[in-house]
């Protein structure tokens, strides 16, 4: 691929095929993925399952009451550790992106396995508030430098016949490690909340086995090129400087405000949801659906599902692994139907179908209804997200591809870090069960301020049954009955429907300012 001058910011997208790309058939692309893109495949796999083990979890395990092994504190509390989460995830790819192309995709895997025990750790040893926060932080900077370097190396491991196949076939395993780690948690956390941090250490310690099998594509040449470069005596770059000057590239902020709405909305499902199903969604109808009024006794079952103890119910975790169940089973297949569609086409798609969903959520206090909104997600996400990683990673220069795949997560970045905060806050005033408990304890109840404060943090809702004589079904039907708690997720929604619609003419600035290139050179956003 050739190199795209970047001394101004450019009104047109850069293209960087000199070759027209021959498309390849569905069984041809997968055999035609190499064994590097497999170990690090596996790499990914093995650093979401404990990733999103935490992860997950993270909202129940904040709001959970102190007497039941959780932090205590509101949703607004759990969004400021969010927001600082997100800050340093986000944006530390972009920013020391260029840090694997210089010393070596192995060494920053390494160094970031090191770095994310080290968080989990810290969330073990210091079960309060701040323990957390900083967990999350150096969890942050540990995935923050993992990133770049494992899609760098599947980047360079990948061709342009390959990529849109090899993206999603990545994107099933990072959905495999999803799924796995939420079910374990889920099992762990019933024993006690700590029981999931130490597993999450010792799962992504397995990296360093997997690193004895990885082996850098095109090191000797990136080698060469330092070398080359310290012998000619040019002063480097900064890498600050050297980023932020190649990100003044027109198409790249314009993909990058449109899509901060995509990852705003998108990051609500994961933040909000968890909290939202613990509060309102009555699962036992799923498992009488599925199994009779009483429920399963079965081990086998209780794992796979993520249900509690007695097997009369889903926890929150299991009903979100919908999600990552479905894109593990069935990402390939909608890999092949974006490549058919075409990177626009497929993230336009894929972002309305993400917001119809949040729709569907608050709209419709049903558990089936939100079974129905996450295939909704998840079928919007196998089109849109792959296909963004894939259209940053083709437009990258050859020598600069870790770099342009933080710029990446810069869009995810804006939009995570705005959703963190303000997505925990609009549901902890307008939605959060403990703040509607509260307050039908002070209106209706006239309960003092002096015995409200005498109440734990999360365990409003409990002493509102215990004083209201009905039982916590009927109390959770009289409060969502009495509040719009659907507002939340019409605005998550709304914001999603205006990126879409951004998409939209983004794609048409796209074709039009491609429309003066040769055929060869368009095929790169196909």
């Amino acid at each position: 691929m050739s190199q795209q001058s970047s001394n101004s910011a450019s009104t047109q997208p850069p293209y960087s095929s000199t070759h027209a790309i021959k498309k390849l058939g569905f069984f041809a692309s997968i055999a035609s993925l190499s064994y590097v893109f497999w170990i690090v495949g596996g790499m990914e796999l093995i650093e979401r399952v404990a990733f999103y083990g935490v992860k997950t979890v993270a909202g129940l395990y904040a709001t959970d009451p102190v007497s039941k092994g959780g932090l205590g504190v509101t949703m607004t509390d759990f969004g400021t550790i969010l927001m600082a989460w997100a800050l340093v995830q986000a944006f530390v790819p972009v920013f020391i992106g260029g840090l694997s192309d210089r010393i070596g995709y192995k060494e920053t895997i390494a160094l970031s396995t090191v770095t994310k025990i080290a968080a989990y750790l810290l969330m073990a040893f210091f079960p309060t508030y701040w323990g957390f926060m900083v967990g999350a932080i150096v969890l942050a900077l540990g995935t923050g430098i993992f990133k770049p370097g494992i899609q760098g190396t599947l980047v360079k491991s990948t061709t342009p016949q390959n990529s849109t196949m090899a993206w999603g076939m990545f994107y099933q395993m990072v959905n495999i490690g999803g799924w796995v780690g939420p079910l374990i948690a889920a099992q762990l956390r019933i024993l006690d909340w700590q029981n999931v941090f130490y597993a999450c250490a010792a799962i992504i310690s397995l990296n360093f086995f997997m690193l004895l099998l990885y082996k850098e594509p095109g090191k000797a040449q990136r080698v060469k090129n330092l070398e080359k470069l310290a012998q000619s005596g040019a002063p480097k770059k900064s890498l600050w400087r050297e980023s932020i000057h190649e990100f003044k590239q027109a198409h790249l902020i314009y993909y990058t405000i449109i899509f901060s709405g995509f990852w705003f909305m998108f990051m609500a499902l994961f933040d909000v949801l968890p909290v939202h199903i613990r509060d309102w969604i009555d699962t036992t109808t799923i498992v009488a659906s599925l199994f009779g009024e009483n429920g399963t006794d079965s081990v086998a079952w209780r794992s796979a599902l993520g249900m509690n103890a007695d097997g009369m119910s889903i926890l929150p975790e299991g009903i979100m692994n919908l999600n990552f169940g479905m894109i593990m089973l069935t990402c390939f297949l909608f890999a092949a139907l974006a490549q058919r569609l075409g990177t626009m086409n497929s993230l336009v798609i894929g972002t309305f179908l993400c917001s119809a969903a949040l729709f569907i959520i608050g709209g419709v206090n049903a558990a089936w209804f939100l079974v129905l909104a996450i295939f909704t997600f998840s079928v919007g996400e196998m089109l849109a997200s792959p296909t963004s990683y894939k259209l940053i990673g083709n437009i990258a220069p050859d020598d600069k591809k870790a770099m342009y795949l933080g710029f990446k997560d810069l869009p995810l970045g804006i939009g995570w870090v705005a959703e963190s905060y303000i997505g925990p806050m609009l549901y902890d005033k307008y939605a959060a069960k403990e703040t509607l408990a509260k307050a039908m304890l002070s209106d209706t109840y006239q309960q003092s301020t002096a015995a409200l404060s005498a109440i734990p943090q999360g365990e409003y809702f409990t002493h509102l049954v215990s004083i209201s004589g009905q039982s916590s079904q009927e109390m959770t039907a009289l409060l969502y009955q009495q509040n719009n708690i659907g507002v939340v997720w019409f605005v998550m929604g709304a914001i999603g429907i205006a990126s879409a619609f951004g998409l939209v003419i983004y794609s048409r600035w796209i074709i039009s300012a491609r429309s003066s290139l040769s055929t060869e050179k368009k095929s790169l956003v196909d």
